[in-house]
């Protein structure tokens, strides 16, 4: 088996995740996992498929002629090493959470990159607050640590910057 990693994004409208997924099954691949939205008027996304290796060709064939369609632009990529499973590291969740501002992602990356802290998955959105309707800032992320960086550091290390960014934190296992 192969293992892929598309991104795909082009102009929304119906009929785009049965566009991708129709060549992944004729050539019997399985959908393993995808991230997937509709982001200022255009579909975006990350999918993880598995596919025979002797149709791996084929399948990457056919989403070529999907982007010389127009239908989806769709890039495509060997995946990468697995993670060993006991590697000592620890994950732990960051919910966030203020007014929005320009910067904020940066600032929280930057701190977390001096930690050796890698951002596994980051979900954000912007929204009115409830009582003042100003732009609200959202972000949840999964974060891994290495065994040598303790919870209290990087929580430390981010708590410094939140005054700043006026934002509340919140960690959990």
């Amino acid at each position: 088996m192969t293992t892929l990693v598309l991104s795909v994004i082009g102009d929304d409208r119906t009929g785009l995740v049965d566009a991708l997924a129709g060549p992944i099954a004729a050539q019997g691949g399985s959908w393993n996992r995808s991230s997937l939205a509709r982001l200022a008027g255009k579909f975006a996304g990350i999918v993880v498929v598995d596919v025979p290796s002797s149709n791996t060709d084929a399948l990457i064939a056919q989403f070529h002629s999907l982007t010389a369609e127009g239908v989806l632009d769709i890039r495509v990529e060997l995946a990468g090493e697995a993670s060993p499973g006991d590697d000592g590291t620890t994950t732990r969740t960051l919910h966030l959470v203020g007014s929005d501002r320009p910067g904020i992602v940066s600032e929280i990356a930057k701190a977390l990159a001096a930690q050796g802290v890698s951002i596994e998955e980051l979900v954000t959105q912007v929204s009115s607050a409830p009582m003042s309707a100003e732009p609200l800032f959202e972000a949840t992320a999964t974060l891994r640590l290495p065994a040598s960086v303790g919870m209290d550091d990087v929580q430390g290390a981010l708590e410094q910057i939140a005054n700043e960014l006026m934002v509340d934190l919140d960690f959990s296992e």
